[in-house]
């Protein structure tokens, strides 16, 4: 539960951050907090997740809504907290370089 909290403070405090560099706008964000890019944390790593929906068609408008909305039980027992802060248009780059990764 202090995981949680932690993030939502993160990102509370971080507000919505608009950077050209989409690994910049995820540290902004608070995003980092909580994930990696190359290993899990709290969270699955960016790797996993572009791997765990590569070829799914409908990843990137199903990874918008999660981040949006949070939620849980795809990558364990730990819930991701909304992201009611971020701009949309900044989720959904930060969705896109996700699942960008290899």
């Amino acid at each position: 539960m202090k995981r949680i909290a932690l993030c939502l403070a993160i990102a509370a405090a971080a507000g919505s951050a608009t950077a050209a560099d989409p690994a910049d706008l995820a540290k902004k964000s608070g995003c980092l907090a909580c994930h990696q890019v190359d290993k899990k944390l709290v969270g699955p790593s960016y790797k996993d997740v572009a791997a765990k929906y590569a070829g799914d068609k409908t990843a990137e408008a199903k990874l918008i809504d999660k981040v949006k909305k949070g939620g849980s039980g795809v990558w364990g027992s730990v819930p991701m907290p909304p992201n009611v802060l971020v701009k949309d248009e900044d989720i959904k780059i930060l969705v896109d370089w996700i699942l960008s990764q290899k």
